[in-house]
């Protein structure tokens, strides 16, 4: 078999908008000592690809970067001293499992052995670059300590990280209420898990998820804009709920959270802040939450959203894509 000692792969060395990404030959990686190296046959762009790109990831790659942080294929060479991985194995690649983010946007990528995940032969390679966003949901949905639940709000319900939250909830039997701002939205949001949607204007919403759960409120609710939503989260909240904080798009609450906490002290609710990155060094945790991904998407019990299938050439397309929000679903690059 003839092989060429040259790879393709998104580079960007300045940092900025989509036009920084540019389509690089580079040397074709050889697996060290330790290490296999894998073929790609998807990609996953997402989110992390955009901060990395313009610079405000916390967790930035030295530049000249290559972003991407999920791959998925095959292992087609196997260094010196590797044995746990063999020559045409399916697996798995995420960058959380690596000691920095991206490198994913590429033909070829070499890693340590113990890094990637095999994947079971009914996880398509599409498929697989959606299961770091249920690692997130299955850690999301354990935040309040695994406490029984009945029901979860989700705003936002059509977005990357909602559909999966949406998806485990629904398979531990949870009621999902989410919400979105348009009817294609709102038909992939009940594709995906939700059960009902309501308007997300965070001055009704606690009243509309309070009718619908006869006056409780829901156990969890899931919130990444903060300002006026993350206020409107605690008040459609059960006794003893809690509210998730994992990201804040619009910034801080727009009232003093303690202040609504006392006055809604009868109902005893927390707060919690959440990053996936503080499993960053408990291996076993990581590690094992993904594994429980895999396992649920094996078994159908969930199912990636759809695919949006671009060239990894045109990976500036779906960074203009993941810029104005205009996709629904999984953007996945194929080399």
């Amino acid at each position: 078999m003839s092989m060429t000692n040259t790879m393709k792969a998104v580079q960007l060395q300045v940092t900025g908008g989509p036009e920084v990404l540019s389509l690089v030959e580079l040397p074709l990686p050889v697996p060290g000592p330790g290490q296999v190296r894998v073929k790609a046959e998807a990609v996953g762009a997402g989110g992390p690809d955009v901060l990395i790109r313009n610079g405000t990831y916390k967790w930035m790659p030295p530049l000249p970067a290559i972003p991407g942080n999920e791959l998925a294929g095959v292992v087609d060479a196997v260094g010196p001293g590797a044995s746990r991985l063999a020559v045409g194995e399916r697996v798995l690649v995420s960058a959380r499992e690596l000691p920095q983010r991206g490198g994913c946007y590429a033909e070829y990528i070499c890693v340590p052995e113990a890094v990637p995940f095999v994947l079971p032969a009914s996880v398509s390679f599409d498929a697989a670059v959606s299961l770091g966003n249920f690692q997130l949901a299955i850690a999301l949905l354990a935040s309040n300590g695994n406490l029984p639940a009945q029901a979860v709000l989700v705003p936002g319900a059509a977005g990357g990280v909602a559909t999966t939250l949406a998806q485990v909830a629904r398979a531990r039997g949870l009621r999902v209420i989410g919400t979105a701002s348009s009817d294609e939205k709102r038909a992939f949001a009940l594709d995906n898990g939700v059960s009902d949607i309501v308007d997300g204007d965070p001055r009704t919403l606690p009243e509309r998820v309070l009718a619908l759960t006869g006056g409780r409120g829901v156990d969890l609710a899931f919130d990444h804009v903060g300002g006026a939503l993350f206020v409107a989260c605690l008040r459609s909240l059960a006794p003893f709920g809690m509210a998730v904080s994992y990201n804040i798009l619009a910034g801080p609450p727009s009232s003093d959270v303690f202040d609504e906490l006392r006055r809604l002290l009868g109902r005893s609710l927390a707060i919690r802040t959440f990053s996936i990155h503080t499993v960053d060094a408990d291996v076993a945790q990581r590690r094992g939450l993904m594994a429980q991904a895999i396992a649920l998407m094996a078994s159908g019990q969930v199912r990636a959203p759809r695919a949006t299938r671009m060239p990894l050439a045109q990976a500036r397309r779906a960074h203009e894509l993941l810029d104005n929000g205009g996709s629904l679903g999984k953007l996945v690059l194929v080399p």
